[in-house]
């Protein structure tokens, strides 16, 4: 089994650097042709996908969409497991604004966010569930940035924290004793893709 974890594209929030966290925001143009972008190149990928699934937020579930229709593959039930971390009071927010609001150690404050604990637990859950219902298939998971990366050092401990960008792809794929990393936070396919966007 193998599945590709893939960040939604750019919204007009990511383009601002304003935390989104589980606030419903959508694409942008920009992130609408991010999705075409992995989606032209999932189809000439030598890895053939089965199904895509999104996260219930509108940009994952616009994303997911271009790529179920250039594929032309099943798209199962959206799943909130997938939604990203809830960030509480910061949604909405510019590091600016922290700063402002609650000063530079804002990251040590009980503000409300989800805790990565639970984050990554709901994360791992969602993977052995699909193992488990599909255990020979190809899923691809639409999901965001703070998750993914997230549940990627909670599989692999000593990977290098990397920030996951819009339409960042990577791929797991599955054996009896866990889970393998074939392909890391890849983006080759917005290389003509100049704007740079945050979580």
């Amino acid at each position: 089994m193998l599945i590709g974890l893939v960040r939604h594209g750019e919204t007009h929030w990511n383009a601002i650097k304003r935390i989104q966290g589980q606030t419903d925001i959508p694409l942008n143009e920009n992130g609408i042709a991010q999705a075409k972008m992995l989606a032209s190149r999932l189809q000439s990928d030598d890895v053939l996908w089965d199904y895509v699934v999104t996260s219930d937020l509108e940009r994952a579930k616009a994303t997911g969409a271009h790529i179920h229709e250039a594929l032309q593959i099943p798209l199962l039930s959206v799943d909130e497991r997938l939604r990203e971390r809830f960030f509480g009071r910061v949604e909405g927010t510019t590091l600016e604004e922290r700063v402002a609001k609650w000063g530079e150690d804002w990251k040590d404050l009980d503000l409300g966010a989800e805790t990565i604990e639970d984050m990554r637990s709901r994360g791992v859950a969602i993977l052995d569930e699909l193992y488990i219902k599909y255990p020979n298939a190809n899923i691809l998971c639409v999901t965001h940035g703070s998750f993914i990366a997230h549940l990627l050092l909670e599989l692999f401990p000593d990977l290098e924290d990397e920030r996951i960008g819009n339409l960042s792809y990577s791929i797991l794929e599955r054996h009896a004793a866990g889970w393998k990393l074939l392909l890391y936070n890849c983006n080759k396919h917005l290389e003509q893709d100049t704007i740079s966007s945050t979580t």
